[in-house]
């Protein structure tokens, strides 16, 4: 499932009938207003932020000026990505710089919100937007917890400081030290959670911040805990004043309202979303982006960014050359299923194209596949490869022996590849996909 699959799925519903009726009555604006309340509530959004929600929509829906309209549905669909972007939309979204490094970031969260992982994934970020983090070991209450960041921030490659199970305060004041010296410019402080919010925690941490005076205090809630999350996130930030907040688990089997929610309910941005275990899985939250995906137009930014990390500029040259020459062969092809996998999860790039996530609904594609297609494009002879005409039928049995597949596998892969040819054909009109294929 990709990201908010559920409520996207709905919102084109609705839309898709909004679209095909032409001209608009009101009756019939309201009761697309009725379905999509529903399907926010459904997905777990906060009661009072989908009345709200609904209300500011219909208000704008329902006038002269959109039921005059010669396209009221896309106007209706325009009116709520717009309120969607500003329900989650705010003016401190980026992550703050202090202008006296080391820039100090405080992570703060119940136990099994992913807390200790995001210092890493965090860490690995910034790492690669030419920061040089230090994690800070605070937890000194949670069995392993110290052992964990260290074994995270080894694999995010980024620095680490711990002094055991000495007062936390202290623990953060003397890395902050050590960063100064050592040249780290941004210090990530790992602090304690707790399975449930106490006055003994929260007196910590408020001593943790008064000390090291934090630039962020980021706070990391579950998106699988729905309204619960939207509840710990009203608590700390009461109690801390939190900056920002980190949702994790927005790529599990979550109904996405919590995305929706925290901003409008706490007024403090979400400034990261976790999409995956790997430690490259956390991105920088986009409220546009993010409204797009729900609202199943995609998210061709976020694909273009990916592919931009997946693929070298060498690598799209040669694949703009192949096609302008009309040479596009297996080995094209091979280097490309790569590059998708370089990418992450193949359904979650699937949803972000325009129109095709709806398209394909619950639809899983296995990447079983692709290693069962490598192993058949690599059981070819360079000249088959080069010339995917030559494979006859002797040529196809002697494919699936090597590859440990059937003749059907075979045959299923030289559709595919036809089938790919044609697609990318007609990608390389779209706007901005084409980038994704180096054209």
């Amino acid at each position: 499932m990709g990201l908010f699959s559920n409520l996207s799925q709905k919102m084109s519903h609705i839309f898709s009938k909004l679209t095909a009726r032409g001209k608009l009555t009101e009756l019939e604006v309201k009761e697309s207003m009725r379905e999509i309340k529903m399907a926010l509530l459904e997905a777990d959004v906060n009661y009072l932020v989908v009345k709200d929600f609904v209300k500011k929509v219909s208000e704008k829906a329902v006038g002269d000026v959109v039921l005059k309209s010669l396209t009221p549905g896309q106007q209706v669909i325009k009116i709520v990505n717009e309120e969607m972007i500003d329900l989650m939309k705010s003016n401190d979204q980026k992550l703050k710089v202090s202008p006296a490094p080391p820039t100090v970031i405080m992570m703060c969260g119940l136990q099994g919100a992913g807390k200790t992982t995001m210092c890493a994934k965090l860490g690995h970020l910034l790492k690669k937007s030419g920061k040089k983090p230090l994690a800070v070991a605070c937890d000194i209450y949670r069995p392993a917890a110290i052992n964990q960041l260290k074994v995270v921030t080894s694999q995010a490659g980024i620095g680490f400081f711990e002094k055991g199970t000495q007062n936390p305060v202290k623990t953060a004041k003397q890395a902050i030290e050590f960063a100064r010296s050592q040249g780290y410019d941004t210090v990530i402080i790992d602090t304690a959670g707790r399975l449930h919010i106490n006055e003994e925690l929260m007196q910590e941490l408020k001593s943790i911040k008064q000390e090291v005076n934090p630039t962020e205090i980021l706070l990391t809630i579950d998106a699988m805990t729905g309204q619960d999350a939207v509840t710990v996130a009203e608590h700390f930030n009461n109690d801390l004043d939190v900056t920002g907040v980190i949702v994790t688990k927005l790529d599990g089997d979550t109904r996405g309202g919590v995305a929706l929610s925290v901003k409008a309910i706490t007024g403090k941005p979400i400034k990261f979303c976790g999409v995956g275990e790997k430690i490259g899985d956390l991105e920088p939250f986009y409220p546009d982006r993010i409204a797009s995906r729900i609202l199943g137009m995609g998210d061709v930014l976020t694909l273009i960014d990916k592919a931009q990390e997946a693929v070298t500029e060498e690598e799209a040259k040669k694949l703009e050359e192949a096609f302008r020459k009309n040479s596009f062969t297996f080995e094209d092809y091979l280097k490309q299923m790569e590059n998708l996998k370089k990418m992450g999860n193949i359904n979650d790039l699937i949803a972000m194209i325009p129109g095709l996530g709806a398209q394909m609904g619950n639809v899983q594609v296995d990447e079983k596949i692709l290693v069962r297609n490598k192993a058949i494009i690599q059981s070819m002879t360079i000249k088959e490869r080069r010339n995917p005409e030559l494979i006859k039928a002797s040529q196809k049995k002697r494919i699936a022996k090597g590859s440990g597949t059937t003749i059907q596998d075979v045959n299923t892969l030289l559709k595919q590849f036809e089938q790919s040819k044609e697609m990318l054909k007609q990608m390389k009109n779209k706007k901005g996909l084409g980038r994704l294929f180096g054209f």
